[in-house]
């Protein structure tokens, strides 16, 4: 199978709005940026749920309401969250936000899950939200995706969990897509959340270097022999920086801080890209997500997808 392109939207989680001073603006360039990637061939788009980034006073927009603008703004790309975090939204309320978004979609959404990382803390707090240690939060990923799953599959949804007690929600319409919305779920943890994913993922998000993913869905294919799972059909993905140009040291000339501090990535050439999209590809990446840090760059964009989709 091909790799397929994914596009990480310039949403403001690594400051690409810095210098727009105007919201709409802002909001707007995230949009262009969107449809010249389905333009451009990508196969689908993510976005981030976060409050806001680094430089608290930049442009940070709200995952799902975007996630519900694209559904309208774009006609043939996938869209989905890389990841929504469990504990920012009761999984029953998720769910019936998700089918309204893949009927108005038409069929084109996938839920991203996962359960989220240290450095949230303080958002989650500030917001009043709870942010508990990573056991606790893995056991409300747990639940929360076995809940998704009875919303999106069952007339009157219940589940009696420690966490969450839904008792017979119904959720009409269901969404567009057969058996069931796919549902990713994204981290690298072995004993929980790649578990999670081999019982009730239809897809995946990892993150690393290509042996260090490589890794991971070789603990993935072990949980997936142990319930029975076929490994192959649950789709892989991973997330990476990208950076485009005519030579390695311009590539790197051009990189953002911000962008620097997300790590690795493919930053350089078109022959040093190709080798990073071979390397990943060999370590069982199907769907390679990209994020481009200067977001008013769209010749990269249309560059990329010359180069590597077209």
């Amino acid at each position: 199978m091909a790799m397929k392109f994914g596009l990480a939207l310039p949403q403001g989680t690594l400051m690409e709005m810095a210098g727009i001073q105007d919201p709409v603006e802002a909001y707007e360039t995230m949009t262009q940026a969107a449809l010249t990637a389905e333009e451009g061939g990508f196969n689908s788009l993510w976005l981030s749920d976060a409050f806001w980034p680094a430089d608290s006073s930049q442009f940070l927009f709200e995952c799902w309401t975007t996630t519900a603008a694209l559904a309208r703004d774009t006609k043939r790309v996938r869209i989905g969250q890389m990841v929504t975090y469990s504990g920012l939204r009761q999984p029953a309320l998720l769910a019936k936000m998700a089918s309204t978004v893949d009927v108005m979609s038409h069929g084109r959404l996938t839920v991203g899950i996962g359960s989220g990382y240290p450095g949230l803390a303080d958002q989650f707090r500030a917001y009043g939200y709870d942010f508990p240690d990573t056991p606790v939060r893995s056991q409300q990923l747990r639940e929360a995706v076995q809940v998704l799953r009875a919303m999106w599959t069952q007339e009157q949804a219940k589940f009696d969990g420690k966490y969450y007690q839904p008792h017979g929600a119904i959720n009409q319409p269901k969404g567009v897509q057969q058996p069931h919305i796919p549902l990713m779920i994204g981290g690298n943890g072995e004993q929980v959340t790649l578990k999670l994913v081999a019982q009730y993922g239809d897809a995946c998000h990892v993150f690393g270097d290509p042996t260090t993913i490589a890794h991971k869905f070789a603990v993935l294919k072990q949980h997936c022999e142990t319930f029975g799972r076929d490994y192959e059909s649950i789709r892989r993905a991973t997330i990476a920086i990208c950076l485009l140009a005519d030579s390695d040291e311009q590539a790197q000339a051009r990189l953002p801080e911000a962008a620097r501090a997300f790590g690795g990535g493919l930053v350089g050439s078109p022959d040093t890209i190709r080798k990073g999209i071979a390397a990943l590809e060999q370590a069982g990446v199907q769907e390679l997500v990209l994020r481009f840090p200067i977001v008013r760059d769209l010749d990269g964009l249309r560059r990329f997808a010359r180069e590597f989709i077209a």
